[in-house]
């Protein structure tokens, strides 16, 4: 392996998952960070989605993330005072974590601080702030302001969505639009009861007309209430006026409260060009930035994290070529377009660009109580949910499992080449600490045989694959019924969970382990460095 560090550039929870993530491939990791110190201030992003959950359970935060956050299962949504729908979210699987997990972006930082001061392989500096990055075939240099210069072997390019400085030193574009209507945020500590486990989110309240409000439950009796506001809102003039108290008063009724934290922003929806330049990775709001309804944000950034991790960790220990960081912008970015795209939906409907969009709106909203067909149509955010990698040049297709296209609001693809593989419990023998697939799939690349299919030995190298039939990891059919797996198939998983490959001869393995790593066909096993050895996949009947 390279004697150089990986770089990471941003120490928000983006860059912090990312340093982990490398440190667990047993890469050394050096975090930097403009700030002089953490700055802990307000809720920022609160919601985590039940996927990235298991990223962060992969580094050992997970867990607590969920046992400190507050849990919510259900989303209702309300036009003016009338309850429209509600709904909850699917699992096809037997995943240890809820739907959603609510939770203050600051607590959340604090947790992955504390498995980083417990990681000897990673390294925080504060108070390098980026004024130039180069790069060549060695490696990455990254010029600070002070005049401190730090070499790496890659660089992971997350510094938040203030990224202006990165982004024009890898050339990159970041096209797309900002909204005219800015949001009043507050973090409102009071008792709400019957509200703690769910989200609300209210077309044109009486309290708000003409726009809209959405509600958060928080830990520690604290609710996070997004109101939309013009374009010409002044807070302070609000808060002197004593209109900020009866804003609250109009949401919470007459009952003490503590305003924890209040903030106002305008929003933005923009994505770069492209993820990869070179030896560098873009990933989180450096990369893309949307709109705040389907917590599509985080959520995002972290998985962008994931896959840059084990893409650039099997580069770096020989297991791949670096061609298979191609990958990472191929797959990330689509899944940045498919998130504006959903984003951008949502904000025609919250709010219309002309009087047809308007009285369209008005109509789907006073049909939607009794409707269902229009009820389908009321857009209040398509909450965060794992892309689905069909058409990445990754994933060997299986015409049996055709890809329906994006699932109904709630729930989630039945399983196929490209869709992220659902958690079940599984029995290793030997391994008491794995205890669900997906903990299995992401220690490197896994083999899943049906009980009729012949099943394919693991290669003589390093490169990390284990082979399993399904029966030996559950002898109940919860994960067989799961996957949706036949007898005879072979499963092919990558290391961040997602289905590679569903075969039916041994004879594709190898090519499809291949193509996972973006190696030449003829030799998936070739050592791309002098470190890495490697065999073939051989069948074992």
């Amino acid at each position: 392996m390279s004697d150089l560090p990986v770089l990471v550039l941003g120490a928000g929870p983006v860059g912090q998952t990312a340093a982990l993530l490398l440190a667990r491939w047993g890469l050394r990791v050096v975090v930097l960070d403009g700030r002089p110190h953490r700055d802990p201030v307000g809720s920022k992003a609160i919601c985590q989605q039940r996927d990235v959950l298991d990223v962060w359970d992969a580094v050992g935060v997970g867990a607590e993330v969920a046992r400190r956050g507050v849990t919510w299962t259900t989303a209702r949504t309300f036009h003016r005072d009338r309850e429209l729908f509600s709904f909850r979210f699917a699992d096809r699987g037997r995943s240890p974590f809820p739907p959603f997990v609510n939770i203050s972006q600051c607590e959340t930082e604090e947790l992955l601080d504390e498995r980083i001061a417990a990681e000897p392989l990673v390294e925080v500096r504060w108070a390098h702030r980026v004024a130039g990055i180069a790069q060549d075939d060695a490696g990455v240099r990254v010029d600070c302001e002070g005049g401190q210069t730090v070499h790496g072997s890659y660089l992971i390019a997350c510094p938040g969505a203030r990224g202006d400085a990165v982004r024009s030193a890898l050339g990159l574009t970041f096209d797309g639009q900002t909204f005219g209507d800015q949001f009043l945020i507050c973090d409102i500590r009071t008792d709400l009861p019957g509200w703690e486990t769910e989200r609300r989110f209210y077309f044109d309240p009486e309290w708000n007309p003409g726009r809209q409000v959405l509600i958060h439950p928080c830990p520690g009796s604290t609710f996070r209430i997004d109101w939309q506001v013009p374009p010409e809102f002044d807070l302070a003039a609000e808060e002197a006026s004593g209109a900020l108290d009866r804003r609250i008063r109009q949401v919470i009724g007459d009952r003490d409260y503590e305003i924890v934290w209040k903030s106002v922003y305008r929003f933005h929806s923009r994505v770069v060009d492209r993820m990869r330049v070179g030896r560098v990775l873009v990933a989180g709001d450096a990369a893309h930035l949307v709109s705040p309804f389907g917590a599509r944000g985080l959520n995002s950034g972290v998985l962008d994290a994931e896959n840059a991790a084990w893409k650039v960790a099997f580069v770096v220990r020989g297991w791949a070529p670096e061609s298979l960081l191609d990958s990472y912008s191929a797959e990330r970015h689509a899944a940045a377009l498919e998130n504006l795209e959903v984003t951008g939906a949502t904000m025609r409907f919250l709010v219309p660009g002309s009087e047809a969009e308007a009285r369209h709106r008005l109509d789907v909203l006073e049909r939607a109580a009794t409707d269902p067909a229009a009820r389908a149509q009321v857009d209040s955010g398509r909450l965060a949910e794992p892309f689905w990698y069909v058409d990445s040049p990754l994933t060997t297709p299986d015409e049996r499992r055709p890809f329906p296209g994006r699932p109904a609001r709630g729930d989630v693809p039945v399983p196929a080449p490209g869709v992220l593989v659902p958690d079940c419990p599984v029995t290793v023998p030997g391994r008491p600490d794995v205890v669900r697939l997906r903990q299995l799939a992401r220690e490197g690349i896994t083999l899943l045989a049906g009980d009729d299919a012949a099943l394919p030995a693991p290669p003589a190298g390093d490169l990390p694959v284990s082979v399993h039939r399904i029966r030996d990891l559950d002898a109940s059919p919860v994960l067989r019924e799961a996957l949706g797996a036949r007898p005879d198939e072979i499963w092919v998983l990558r290391p961040d969970a997602h289905v590679a490959a569903v075969l039916t001869s041994p004879a594709d393995v190898a090519p499809a382990v291949a193509r996972l790593l973006a190696r030449p066909e003829q030799d998936p096993r070739a050592p791309h460095h002098s470190q890495a050895r490697g065999g073939s996949l051989e069948t074992v009947h």
